[in-house]
């Protein structure tokens, strides 16, 4: 099962990564849209996407389809 998460004008910034986190407490994907007002440059989507997985860690691993980022957290950790 997966969480379904927005990137809106405010872009990315602590009050995401938190909510970003506490649903990774229950679930292993999350699915980020980037909305229009936050970016339509898939350049800056992809290094959105670098900037949520140096915040969450190496345990965690993404990939982009088109404007959307789906987050996975690996069941083992990652060394």
């Amino acid at each position: 099962m997966q969480v379904n998460m927005q990137i809106g004008k405010h872009g990315l910034n602590e009050g995401f990564f938190e909510i970003l986190k506490n649903n990774f407490k229950n679930h292993m994907i999350v699915r980020v849209s980037v909305l229009r007002s936050a970016s339509r440059d898939n350049e800056e989507v992809h290094e959105m996407a670098e900037k949520i997985i140096e915040v969450l860690g190496r345990n965690y691993d993404y990939r982009v389809v088109g404007f959307t980022i789906l987050v996975k957290k690996h069941k083992k950790k990652v060394r």
